[in-house]
């Protein structure tokens, strides 16, 4: 064997340190939340208290220096008389949108809404920018999750209508999604999300 190996200068294998593939870990459906919406562009505030979801919601209005925001719920109205914002009308031009939400879906990191939030119009026709209070327990794993969860919720008040996604979250970029083409509802957002678990 020894001669055959001298003839054909063969070298023994040798050994790699190679590590095998790490096996991705299936991430918790919250923090594979915070990541897939992060990567899309989300900007995401998280809060333990209700102070905290206060103080950053002022912060960002500095920053972005935002003034005439648009509500239609009844709780957000009154934190934003408390903060002295003053409040647009839909046809006059608002700096943002500021909305509770249905659900927060973990597979792709997108927000779901419906008549609830968006009474009946359509996401394009609303500002750029949103400012979105959510909780951790809206977080569900999938679409079919969320739409069961609003099946179950309003079942006596009778279930909403117009429900729509945000799916990405900068809104100048151009999707090469051609299932997307004509209906961008790509919008600024930020999400404070507070803990309630």
């Amino acid at each position: 064997m020894n001669f055959f190996k001298k003839i054909f200068k063969t070298q023994p294998p040798q050994k790699t340190d190679k590590k095998p593939e790490r096996i991705q870990e299936e991430l918790a459906f919250d923090d594979l939340f915070v990541e897939k919406f992060i990567a899309k562009g989300g900007r995401f505030l998280y809060c333990q208290t209700e102070e905290e979801v206060n103080t950053n919601l002022i912060n960002i209005l500095e920053q972005e220096q935002w003034q005439k925001p648009l509500i239609f719920s009844k709780k957000l109205k009154k934190l934003a008389k408390n903060l002295n914002l003053t409040e647009g009308s839909y046809t006059e031009n608002s700096d943002f949108f500021f909305t509770k939400c249905e659900h927060l879906i973990s597979e792709d990191g997108s927000i779901l809404f419906s008549s609830k939030q968006l009474k009946e119009y359509r996401l394009n026709s609303f500002p750029q920018n949103f400012i979105v209070f959510a909780k951790t327990s809206q977080l569900v794993h999938n679409k079919g999750e969320s739409l069961t969860g609003i099946k179950n919720r309003y079942q006596k008040k009778g279930i909403p209508s117009n429900i729509a996604a945000v799916k990405c979250y900068e809104p100048l970029k151009k999707s090469d999604d051609f299932m997307s083409y004509g209906n961008n509802n790509s919008k600024q957002l930020y999400l404070l999300l507070l803990e309630d678990l």
